[in-house]
């Protein structure tokens, strides 16, 4: 509980520093087994209900040099032949799909992730987005985005995407500090950074979001300032900022940034916060909790409307029901649950050269976990809901949350959040500390021994 003349700051020092999932899905991957196979996801894909709207996720595992940060699931590779291997891959796996699930069922969205997606050929990325448009009905106005380091990107595969018909790119930015970047191994300059924004807007890639980080090695709270002032410039629509999560028994090359030179708890939720404040005083919306946008753009008005949603990509505008994942460890989401594919490039490629799909692990969802799920996606998008509601619409008792209830007491003792009845509300203050607020709703967090990003 809160301590006699504690605030509400104080109490973020306290619990910036708790280790915590991210709450992109629920429940968390670490409860994915293989008790969920190909036949399971088979299974799924042939009764899906045709009328539903679908997205679709490509992993492109591949960059060109490792980014000492970086926590996902990527190759470093300098030759294209590996690359081209796993494209081929990814189109056999579209064709796998494609036969499986119900026809004309309208795609909305389209993302490409990675690694890095535009290190393929542009001629190659031509012929990956052609096929899907033949094999899926992709809905005319589909969102199709793609993640983009502007170190690499050329005029050629600039123009690429706008043949593509891509609409979104989502620009890898993190600091534009050159301390910082010595120390992430990432050299990238604003002149670098603008130029791949302009040649992207004169394709027809409108749609521009930054992804900057903070509680970098060496990092201040001035250099996120100067970033954010250097971002400003090039008029983004939307910028995630995502605390860096250091896992380096997770991560081996992030062994390679000096612990030493990592801000504390205090100092990262203090960089947060800067960036906020700039961010809002220039005009943004603030977006659940690391994510901001202009105010006249679609994510704006989601939140403003309570539509804002909650994927593996984070905040997101995607109401669709199913996300169907293609590649290397990607995960997909159906109405039974979770399903995600081999890790391991050359398991991969090998069950689909096979002829089979590639389902390693997954989950298969109880009506509790999809009650917890909306719970921690409206707590986590809205930053209030109403237990009761929830419950009552899903004809379930709330008397099965009385541990929740608990759990959410001590949070509103300490402050982070405003309960009146069934109905809990994140204070503004402490919005950064929503995930501690989601983990109350969680059934399974204690039970696993995943280590997860700090709360801040």
């Amino acid at each position: 509980m809160r301590v006699r003349g504690q605030g509400v700051s104080d109490i973020l020092k306290l619990r910036c520093d708790e280790r915590l999932p991210r709450y992109t899905s629920y429940p968390t991957a670490p409860q994915f087994s293989n008790v969920i196979t190909r036949a399971t996801y088979e299974q799924w894909l042939e009764i899906l209900p045709a009328p539903s709207k679908t997205s679709l996720y490509f992993h492109v595992p591949f960059c060109r040099s490792m980014c000492s940060y970086c926590g996902c699931h990527t190759t470093i590779t300098q030759r294209d032949e590996p690359i081209d291997d796993y494209i081929d891959a990814l189109r056999r796996e579209v064709e796998l799909v494609a036969r499986k699930a119900p026809p004309s069922r309208a795609v909305h969205h389209i993302h490409f992730g990675g690694g890095t997606p535009t290190i393929v050929a542009p001629n190659v990325l031509l012929s990956l987005t052609a096929l899907v448009r033949e094999r899926f009905d992709v809905a005319s106005g589909a969102e199709v985005a793609v993640e983009i380091d502007p170190r690499t990107l050329t005029p050629e595969m600039t123009e690429a995407l706008g043949d593509s018909g891509f609409t979104r790119a989502s620009l890898g930015v993190q600091s534009f500090d050159p301390r910082v970047q010595k120390a992430i191994n990432r050299i990238q300059s604003v002149a670098c950074t603008a130029h791949a924004v302009d040649g992207l807007r004169a394709n027809g890639v409108r749609g521009i979001n930054f992804d900057l980080i903070y509680g970098l090695p060496l990092q201040t709270v001035e250099s996120c300032v100067a970033t954010v002032n250097a971002c400003l410039a090039m008029k983004p629509d939307r910028l995630s900022v995502f605390g860096y999560a250091h896992i380096p028994d997770f991560k081996k090359h992030q062994r390679k940034i000096n612990e030493a030179d990592l801000p504390s708890g205090v100092e990262r939720h203090e960089q947060a916060e800067a960036i906020a404040q700039a961010l809002v005083a220039a005009g943004y919306m603030r977006i659940g909790f690391d994510h901001f946008a202009r105010a006249d753009d679609a994510m704006a008005r989601a939140q403003t409307e309570n539509r804002l949603r909650r994927n593996f990509q984070g905040y997101t505008t995607d109401a669709c029901e199913t996300l169907i994942g293609f590649g290397a460890s990607a995960i997909g989401r159906l109405p039974q649950g979770y399903v995600q594919n081999e890790v391991v490039l050359g398991r991969y490629a090998e069950r689909i050269r096979r002829g089979e799909l590639a389902t390693a692990k997954g989950y298969r969802l109880t009506d509790d976990d999809a009650l917890r799920a909306e719970l921690i996606e409206r707590i986590m998008c809205d930053l209030v809901v109403d237990i009761e509601e929830v419950c009552a619409r899903r004809g379930a008792s709330i008397n099965g949350l009385s541990p929740v209830l608990a759990r959410l007491q001590t949070l509103a003792d300490d402050g982070i959040v405003r309960l009146e009845g069934p109905r809990v509300e994140v204070v503004a203050d402490a919005r950064l500390l929503v995930r501690s607020v989601a983990a109350a709703f969680d059934a399974y967090l204690l039970q696993s021994s995943r280590t997860y990003s700090r709360a801040v």
